[in-house]
């Protein structure tokens, strides 16, 4: 087993790995720039140096710290180097195992028209897409390839898989546009402008199967997830078991995702990714070559740390369990809690203003079955120049019904003074029709939210008087400080004079 791993990532996923290190006995080496100076995995890993010139992007450097570190192992958890073959590849040969799948399976699953076309040769269906990439002067034959697939179409970068570098297209005349923003969001990210063209599926489910894999070539999974709930082209909310598959329509994914890991000799954690339409088919979407956000869920039902078991794997160990020794038990539910203003913005295209700061004051829900994953404490400072992501609140019930209800109670216990956060938009999403009874789609968050009306009476006037009587106080003691008026009377002077 490995004795000290650098962790290449920030942020909550870096305090979620240090913590399983911790329990297994692994030293850590946490990474940090100045604005991450005071972050919480800085202050829980063992060591932390400053990360060399250009940040996490700087594999060469990164690699240099190891070396220097005397580390065994590099965890990049998920984004930055998660999905970068070549940074895999120089790990290997610098001497060092990389915690994740192989180079040359991520160099695979990075191709994405190549995969798309390699699930369809395992007799999965998959999107109608374009058969080539574009180029930044290609903008006419992207164009005619939009036409020939028929709009609605989805713009996607043919590099990474988080959500960047994409953009649904419902009309030719906003092609253009479209095209320029993923373009640039490719460049600035991935560092690769090239697009390709995939046919929208609308209204659809979107679904993710869990699988672990050793290099014996077992493969488990750990059950599916829905997340349909999208906003900014990230998951916004996911459950699992996923509502829209049927027992059956749920055995056939499973089987497929198995089926296709094993296909391309898949090892570690990932999740096998589908398309589920209006009429039940399912179409091959991706695979994430990488640990998730929305992990938690998969470890909520089955009661498994997918941190150790990525660094058991990674080690060299083999699965120590059967899918019929998996246990996926309950209901799971996860909300990412951002650092952003959702007042503010364009709502229609999904962009809202980024709200860093300093956290004067947190509160985090607790109770039964409640987790929350965050880097997030009373004086921590979110800097702008990361993604929003603060936390994640999982929670986790025998039932939906109740676990909705335990959702609802832990987003009204969180509490964050400093910055503004979506908390009150994921309760929203907590209380809209569709989502209580659990028909919804991925197009859920592209019309105007409507909650479920709230209770009329006096206990609602009750509540509108006191926020009010809030909001009014907070306010004068910004803009008009006031001293007590028992200091104007002098008696704390008074009080340190001696008898005559």
């Amino acid at each position: 087993m490995f004795k000290k791993i650098l962790i290449a990532n920030r942020g909550e996923i870096a305090v979620r790995i240090v913590r399983t290190c911790r329990e297994m006995g692994i030293l850590t080496v946490a990474l940090y720039d100045d604005t991450d100076r005071t972050s919480l995995h800085v202050r829980l890993a063992d060591e932390c140096v400053p990360l060399p010139a250009g940040g996490y992007m700087n594999s060469e450097g990164i690699l240099s710290l190891a070396a220097e570190r005397g580390v065994d192992a590099i965890h990049p958890g998920y984004g930055y180097l998660a999905e970068d073959s070549d940074f895999i590849a120089a790990c290997t040969a610098a001497g060092f195992v990389f915690i994740g799948p192989p180079a040359e399976t991520v160099a695979l699953l990075g191709d994405k028209i190549g995969t798309l076309t390699l699930a369809r040769a395992a007799g999965l269906k998959t999107p109608k897409h374009s058969p080539q990439s574009f180029g930044e002067d290609e903008l006419e034959a992207l164009g005619a390839a939009a036409a020939e697939i028929g709009y609605p179409v989805v713009i996607k970068s043919c590099s990474g898989g988080r959500g960047r570098g994409e953009r649904l297209v419902t009309h030719p005349d906003r092609l253009p546009e479209a095209v320029r923003a993923a373009r640039a969001e490719a460049r600035a990210v991935y560092g690769n402008t090239r697009l390709y063209v995939e046919g929208a599926i609308l209204p659809a489910h979107q679904v993710g199967v869990q699988i672990l894999g050793d290099q014996f070539g077992d493969i488990v999974h750990l059950g599916d997830r829905e997340g349909s709930i999208i906003l900014s082209n990230h998951k916004l909310l996911e459950e699992s078991p996923a509502l829209c598959l049927s027992d059956e329509q749920r055995e056939s994914v499973l089987s497929a995702a198995i089926d296709f890991a094993r296909r391309v000799g898949y090892r570690n954690a990932g999740t096998v990714e589908f398309l589920i339409d209006e009429a039940g088919e399912f179409y091959f979407s991706e695979v994430k070559p990488r640990i998730q956000v929305e992990h938690t869920l998969s470890e909520a039902r089955t009661r498994l740390d997918l941190i150790r078991e990525q660094i058991r794997l990674a080690a060299g160990e083999a699965l120590n369990m059967k899918q019929a020794d998996i246990w996926l038990g309950g209901h799971a539910i996860m909300v990412r809690v951002r650092a952003e203003d959702t007042t503010r913005g364009d709502y229609g295209q999904q962009r809202f203003m980024p709200s860093p700061g300093t956290v004067r004051h947190v509160r985090l829900p607790g109770g039964p079955e409640v987790r929350v994953d965050t880097y997030v404490y009373g004086g921590a400072e979110i800097p702008g120049t990361y993604a929003p992501l603060i936390a994640k609140v999982t929670v986790w019930a025998a039932d939906r019904e109740r676990c909705v209800q335990r959702l609802r109670r832990a987003l009204e216990d969180f509490a964050v003074v400093g910055v503004t956060t979506n908390l009150p938009l994921l309760l929203r999403v907590t209380q809209a029709p569709e989502f209580v009874s659990g028909r919804y789609t991925t197009d859920f968050l592209r019309r105007p939210l409507v909650a479920e009306p709230a209770a009329e009476g006096d206990q609602q006037r009750a509540d509108l008087a006191v926020a009010a009587a809030v909001a009014y106080l907070r306010r004068r003691e910004a803009f008009n400080p006031q001293d007590p008026e028992r200091w104007s009377t002098n008696w704390h002077r008074s009080s340190r004079v001696l008898p005559g």
